[in-house]
């Protein structure tokens, strides 16, 4: 892939989600790009991110798959568990992106 398509994608990851998109969290908030997400995960109550994410179902990592399109970032969320881990590896992976746009 060029240069100028690698940028382009992930300028595309770091931009909000169409309306039709957006991530609807139990607690009622939406989410509509991974800054959003980092936010919400700092301070989502527990319950919220259990809702979410149990051993049957992951939606996080669904969402930043299906919508964002960050495969990466999502198989790094297939493997955490916990809310402060998750909101670490999508805090680490928004640092590493802005610096690549």
């Amino acid at each position: 892939m060029a240069m100028a398509q690698k940028k382009e994608m992930t300028r595309a990851w770091l931009e909000n989600v169409q309306e039709a998109k957006v991530f609807w969290c139990h607690d009622g908030r939406l989410v509509q790009s991974l800054e959003e997400l980092a936010a919400a995960l700092r301070d989502m109550p527990e319950e919220t991110f259990r809702y979410h994410v149990t051993k049957d179902k992951n939606d996080f990592r669904n969402w930043v798959s299906d919508v964002i399109g960050d495969t990466t970032l999502a198989n790094q969320l297939g493997k955490a568990s916990t809310q402060t881990t998750y909101a670490h590896k999508v805090e680490a992976r928004l640092s590493w992106l802005k610096a690549r746009v």
